[in-house]
């Protein structure tokens, strides 16, 4: 390692994740720094869904997008009419 790598604080780590978490050790060694920082709340969560956002990804993701030339459709529709 290089002198200027960052260092992890293992012992830090340790403690936060087996004694503040009360994670199993298995589970704790499974997880990567970034998880565990996560998990402690260290890392800012996600910013919260405000309208425009939404109104973006629903442009982005429609529900029933046009279809693509070359593509066959895959949208099977039952026949609302059909006696039965």
């Amino acid at each position: 390692m290089s002198d200027g790598a960052a260092r992890l604080d293992w012992a830090g780590m340790m403690r936060a994740g087996l004694r503040d978490l009360r994670l199993h050790p298995d589970a704790f060694w499974a997880l990567t720094p970034a998880e565990l920082a996560l998990m402690l709340g260290l890392k800012a969560a996600a910013p919260p869904m405000t309208r425009d956002r939404l109104a973006e990804l629903a442009r982005l993701y429609p529900d029933d997008p046009a279809p693509t030339p070359g593509v066959p459709d895959t949208n099977i529709q039952e026949d609302s009419d059909a006696d039965g």
